[in-house]
Parts: structure tokens; C-alpha cells; sequence
């Protein structure tokens, strides 16, 4: 998922039960102009840290602790990532989305469609 500024859903892909979600991401972040990316460790990578920087933006991601090189990146401004684990908190305050009622991929990806416009008209 890719929120905005405010933590309104703006972009949602739906994947696989066993598929990492480092999969999506450059198509999260395709046709976006941002001044900055906030994403987590999980998506610290050097071909998607360039596809960012290719888009004139910058990354906030912090680097893993394997990394040989490690990387700078602003602490202050990455607490603002919580912006989107408090956009699947409002997603989850319904229920079918919570218990994931649909059974079929296009039924909840619906579903989460109508309740992200449920969220940008509160």
C-alpha cells in the first residue's frame, strides 16, 4: 500500500498469501512525483533505493544490519512511516476486510477499494 502525506490510501496491490511484497514495489511507487519515500527495511535495496532516486526523490530507509556499506538515512522523518500501519488499522476496523471474508482476490481487493474511498471521505 502507498499512502500520502496525510495516511490516505492512494495506491493498494494485492499479492499472493506466500509472495513478498518487495515484489510490488516499484509499481507502488510508479508515476508518483514525491520529495521523499518513507519504506521499511524490507524494501532496502539498491536497484529499488535507484528507482527512487530516478524519480528525483529521496529515500528514507533504514539500511539492514548486514549491508556492508551502511547507509544515512533521517530518523526523525521515517517516524512519519507509521502513516501507513495506522491506514491498515483503518482498513481493519472492518470486518470483512479483517477476517477476509472475500475468497477470491478481485472481491477483497474491491472491498479494500471501497473502504480506502470510505477513508478519503472521512
Amino acid at each position: 500500500m502507498a499512502v500520502d502525506s496525510l495516511g490516505n490510501p492512494v495506491r493498494l496491490i494485492l499479492t499472493g498469501g506466500q509472495a513478498s511484497e518487495y515484489g510490488q514495489s516499484k509499481c507502488l511507487i510508479a508515476g508518483f512525483s514525491a520529495d521523499y519515500v518513507l519504506a521499511d527495511k524490507g524494501y532496502d535495496s539498491d536497484a529499488f533505493i535507484q528507482r527512487i532516486e530516478s524519480q528525483d526523490s529521496r529515500t528514507v530507509t533504514p539500511p539492514r544490519h548486514h549491508r556492508k556499506k551502511q547507509r544515512d538515512y533521517d530518523r526523525e522523518l521515517y517516524k512519519k512511516r507509521n502513516l501507513v500501519e495506522r491506514c491498515f488499522l483503518k482498513l481493519k476496523r472492518y470486518r470483512r476486510i479483517a477476517t477476509r471474508y472475500g475468497r477470491l482476490a478481485r472481491n477483497y481487493l474491491s472491498m479494500l477499494c471501497l473502504v480506502s474511498s470510505i477513508i478519503w471521505l472521512a
